[in-house]
């Protein structure tokens, strides 16, 4: 069976200043869906950059007195750092000013959609938010203010290149409302189809060469403008998988039955589900098959940002707590839908209950019978019931090893399923529900009363106890699998501790022992007290 293909990307964020925590989660959210597709047996590209054309980069430059090029070069490679602390399967990384397939793919995509006839020159005037990148109708105003960012916008004036957005309203509307063009979840998809049943205006795709400070793509054949950041982002998709040349990558990532999942911000969903979309269709080109939204990060109440002044960062957080810590709030909290509120308090909890007093326990008392009561080597037999000893006991050990079978046959189908909705917390909770069902199996069971039953005489202990033992590793064994994608050091600590061949039937010559017990995750809240 052919493996299917899965691109999965990220937005590139602005380099006006270093990441935060709110990018640093749908780095996370990017990676967990890539490395679970490889598990399944996927082929994977997972993609992320910097936007590094943007005027908000120039801006900040200009305040810190510091030339663009090294401004924009310092905070880039702190996004592209990100990688190491957040343990990212990256397999591509763009930058938006510096990479060569950049430039001739943004040039490429532009004389597509001028050749379609989509784009033209007009004068505009409009107030501009420097924030979102983008021109603003009073409707869309707060009080005069920019909804997302709390600025006021400024008045602009100049002509421009437009692209014809509204040639493609009902084309959109089909697909989204279809799904052939998939944006999840619900609510996002609602709004978007809101938004373009309003009726949908061209928009500006170009800055005179004066006002962007002369930084940024030109525009082909006409030097005093330079490229919108928002097109010339958007791009980085295809771009990167080099189009305009004869790179196979493009064929393989962006054609084809290959599914293309960008995921990106509820801030910027109309870019991703509505331009990006309607440029792909100028130029003739598939679309993302995928746009998965998430909401914000707050701390105190108030969005995280690079300029808003509520920020936390990643990599500081990895150095206090650790990588997965940090990663399992992102995945084990954060709401499908809704904005999550931040603290080091409640990662520090979140880390303590489920790691520590969680599954970390769980693993060390199973290895640990597993050496009290056989030594470390397993021996698989069927709890069968009848012919001696007390039927309760070996009810309970039937019902018990049982249980915790369908919990592990029934682990993937739900993560998949949880994935497949964009869903990380249901995700980990299915993979939870195996944690909480192995410690109800050992407290069923009882593996400490079958050894003293066995040393007694029991002619049937021995047998009943060996199918707990081995439910029990085999348990700790699909949590090191289905973890992977999620905490993928704490996951090869399991697998690690939970290494061995079994010996079967209790041949002869197996070497099947398990590593001797030893904690695999300490308290966070001992740490810091």
């Amino acid at each position: 069976m052919t493996p299917r293909r899965t691109y999965v990307t990220t937005t590139i964020p602005y380099v006006n200043a270093r990441p935060h925590l709110g990018f640093a989660l749908e780095l996370v959210q990017a990676d967990v869906l890539a490395r679970h597709r490889r598990q399944r047996g996927d082929e994977v590209r997972l993609l992320s950059g910097t936007d590094d054309n943007s005027l908000k980069n120039v801006l900040a430059a200009e305040a810190r007195n510091v030339p663009v090029a090294e401004f924009v070069d310092r905070n880039a490679r702190a996004f592209a750092a990100l990688g190491t602390p957040l343990a990212l399967s990256l397999d591509d990384f763009i930058r938006t000013s510096a990479d060569p397939r950049h430039r001739v793919g943004v040039e490429w995509l532009w004389r597509r959609c001028a050749a379609a006839g989509d784009l033209y020159r007009k004068h505009y005037e409009g107030l501009y938010c420097v924030g979102c990148e983008q021109f603003l109708t009073p409707a869309e105003l707060v009080a005069g203010r920019c909804a997302e960012h709390g600025t006021a916008p400024q008045p602009v004036a100049e002509e421009n290149w437009f692209f014809r957005l509204s040639r493609y309203a009902d084309r959109l509307y089909e697909l989204i409302s279809s799904g052939a063009l998939r944006v999840e979840p619900a609510a996002r998809r609602n709004e978007v189809l809101a938004l373009v049943a309003g009726g949908l205006h061209d928009f500006s795709v170009s800055r005179s060469h004066t006002r962007a400070r002369g930084w940024g793509i030109p525009v082909p054949d006409d030097p005093g403008q330079v490229v919108y950041v928002w097109w010339d982002a958007l791009g980085n998709y295809v771009t990167s998988l080099g189009l305009g040349t004869d790179d196979p990558a493009y064929g393989r990532w962006w054609e084809g039955s290959t599914r293309r999942c960008h995921v990106v911000g509820k801030g910027v969903v109309r870019f991703h589900a509505v331009y990006w979309p309607a440029m792909l269709l100028s130029a003739g080109l598939p679309l993302p098959t995928d746009v998965l939204v998430h909401d914000y990060l707050t701390v105190d109440g108030r969005k995280i940002s690079k300029s808003g002044g509520a920020t936390v960062d990643p990599v500081e957080l990895v150095a206090a707590y650790g990588t997965d810590p940090v990663r399992w709030w992102l995945l084990r909290d954060v709401p499908r839908v809704g904005d999550a509120d931040f603290t080091r308090e409640r990662l520090v909890a979140r880390a303590d209950a489920d790691f520590a007093g969680g599954l970390g326990n769980l693993v060390n008392r199973v290895v640990t019978m597993a050496h009290r009561f056989r030594d470390g080597r397993l021996r698989r037999a069927e709890p069968a019931a009848g012919g001696g000893g007390r039927p309760s006991v070996e009810a309970a050990t039937v019902v018990g090893t049982e249980r915790l079978a369908a919990a592990c046959h029934r682990v993937r189908g739900d993560v998949d399923a949880a994935l497949e909705d964009f869903d990380f917390r249901r995700a980990t909770a299915a993979v939870w529900r195996v944690v909480e069902e192995a410690n109800r199996c050992i407290d069923v069971t009882r593996p400490w009363e079958l050894a003293k039953a066995e040393r007694a005489g029991d002619p049937r202990a021995g047998a009943r106890l060996d199918a707990v033992l081995t439910a029990l590793v085999d348990a700790c064994r699909v949590l090191a699998e289905e973890l992977g994608p999620f905490v993928p050091e704490s996951a090869a600590r399991i697998a690690a501790q939970c290494a061995g061949t079994d010996e079967i039937d209790g041949a002869d010559g197996a070497d099947g022992r398990l590593p001797a017990a030893r904690p695999l995750f300490a308290r966070l809240g001992d740490a810091a007290g």
